[in-house]
């Protein structure tokens, strides 16, 4: 699970709830990690095994560096990481990862915190085992890799498409 803040908005049917995967950076270190200008920093536990929580220690916030500019950072969301909590679903036409989870909306309990994330890895890896089981294996009708139909933002050329055995 995670928890977020709910931004009511004109741009989703009602009953639709959405949630960018660009948002949610974080670093594990004051210092190191990701990008200070919109990572807040996080402290990661393994609660047992593959039970994983992570709780944010403070969001964004001005710093100092080479350029002036970091110090006066006014803005402190660094969103919340939801990626850690869904499992790999590989798509059963064309293998490459997908985003095909179903959620449950609730409420935050008391102890819960906005940016607070739990993940059960072992159980992710049971669920991406379950969906793999829906692939067909490589490679595909003709040598292909997926489907040359497959819509693609930026397609890539048709040889990219082929394996080569």
């Amino acid at each position: 699970y995670f928890v977020l803040r709910v931004w009511v908005t004109e741009g989703l049917k009602p009953g639709v709830v959405a949630c960018s995967h660009h948002l949610g950076r974080w670093r594990l270190k004051e210092d190191a990690g990701g990008d200070r200008w919109s990572t807040g920093l996080v402290d990661l536990q393994e609660q047992g095994p593959g039970k994983w929580f992570m709780r944010q220690i403070h969001g964004i916030e001005p710093f100092k560096s080479d350029d002036p500019e970091s110090e006066r950072i006014w803005w402190s969301d660094a969103g919340v990481h939801q990626n850690l909590t869904f499992p790999v679903h590989p798509d059963p036409i064309s293998g490459m990862h997908c985003w095909h989870q179903k959620v449950r909306v609730e409420p935050a309990q008391p102890e819960d915190r906005c940016g607070d994330i739990f993940v059960d890895t072992t159980r992710a890896h049971e669920v991406y085992k379950e969906w793999l089981k829906l692939t067909r294996p490589a490679p595909g009708p003709g040598g292909l890799r997926r489907p040359l139909w497959l819509q693609r933002p930026l397609k890539p050329v048709i040889e990219a498409y082929k394996i080569r055995v």
